[in-house]
């Protein structure tokens, strides 16, 4: 007998398996009839959290329209820094502190530009007390040593020429050699010339200090004055103030570090007193709001509404500012930016903090 190939025997067991294969299908339940769980799951209702979402609660009834949005400052958020960096040396303010314009917020270390405005401050002082000097002229009693000064040089000149007056005759009869005669003529020369400058002397702290002399002293006190007016502003930048009145939403800094103007911001100021909305209204209602329209605004966190009125109404569209992280979110459509002003008074709302606004209709 002939003994079977081995692709014989590979060639039965494919066939085999095919012909379980296709059983297997013939028996099996139709794709397109539900199974009993499948039934089963899709029954269930799963009850809403505890903290619920705004979504589930329902719109108003007269809501015309809605639109996510985030709560922002009555005025715009203002980011404050500094013109120059340096380490933070103190912090004047935390966050949820109210301010007032003016009020000192951040200190960077200013210690080397407090020494140089001392520095100056004291030029100031001593360019001011010379051209005092200047305008008052010379003192009485200097005057007078002046004035003593000058007789004491005439009254040697005087005696000089005497002695010059003696030798010379003395000399004439032979007493005395040429040389001894002409020192002694030099000496009277001398101080005659000494008595001069005696009197110049004398007659300047009369007359007191020229107009020139007065005009460079004023020059120098207002070269000092602009040095110490320098000093100041560089000494007085690196303490930063707040440029308005509202609340500090943000420091972003502690003591001791190092800030750069090109990095975060020191702090961030805004005005709390009342809160707006910043709503993202899809393009498909923009017909439906105006200035004047009311709206009411929720948010997941707290159980009541907040009422409000639009105030602007955005001239262009745009992309959309605010995301729910929603899968089902449409990112694609165009959105008209819609700021409501919330009624005055308390909210527990945070600048920030994203919510849902409805616009109410008539």
């Amino acid at each position: 007998m002939k003994r079977p190939r081995w692709y014989s025997i590979l060639f039965v067991l494919v066939v085999g398996v095919m012909a379980v294969q296709a059983v297997r299908l013939l028996r099996a339940d139709s794709p397109t009839t539900p199974r009993p769980i499948d039934v089963a799951n899709a029954a269930r209702v799963i009850a809403p959290g505890a903290a619920g979402d705004e979504r589930e609660r329902g719109a108003p009834t007269s809501a015309v329209a809605a639109g996510n949005g985030v709560v922002e400052p009555a005025s715009p958020e203002v980011r404050i820094g500094a013109p120059v960096g340096g380490a933070i040396a103190k912090l004047h303010v935390v966050e949820g502190q109210r301010v007032e314009v003016g009020a000192p917020l951040v200190e960077l270390d200013r210690r080397v530009e407090a020494a140089a405005l001392a520095a100056a401050e004291a030029n100031v002082l001593a360019a001011r007390a010379e051209l005092e000097r200047s305008i008052r002229g010379t003192r009485a009693e200097d005057i007078r040593a002046a004035r003593a000064e000058a007789d004491g040089a005439r009254a040697r000149a005087a005696l000089a020429r005497d002695v010059a007056a003696r030798v010379g005759k003395a000399a004439a009869a032979g007493a005395l050699t040429g040389d001894e005669l002409a020192r002694v003529q030099r000496e009277a020369e001398a101080a005659d010339a000494a008595a001069r400058g005696a009197v110049a002397r004398e007659e300047a702290a009369v007359a007191g200090s020229r107009r020139e002399e007065i005009q460079v002293a004023r020059a120098r006190l207002a070269g000092a004055e602009a040095q110490r007016d320098q000093a100041a502003a560089i000494h007085a930048r690196l303490l930063v103030v707040a440029p308005a009145a509202g609340e500090i939403l943000q420091l972003g800094y502690r003591a001791g570090e190092l800030y750069q103007p090109e990095g975060e911001p020191l702090a961030v100021l805004g005005d709390t007193s009342r809160l707006r909305v910043r709503l993202d209204l899809d393009e498909r209602d923009v017909g439906k709001v105006a200035r004047g329209t009311l709206a009411v605004v929720r948010a997941n966190a707290f159980p009541t509404e907040f009422r409000g009125t639009v105030v602007e109404v955005g001239r262009r569209m745009g992309r959309k500012n605010v995301r729910t992280d929603d899968p089902v979110e449409r990112n694609d459509t165009k959105i008209l930016e819609v700021v409501i002003a919330l009624d005055p008074g308390p909210s527990p709302l945070v600048v920030g903090q994203r919510v849902t606004g409805y616009l109410l209709g008539k």
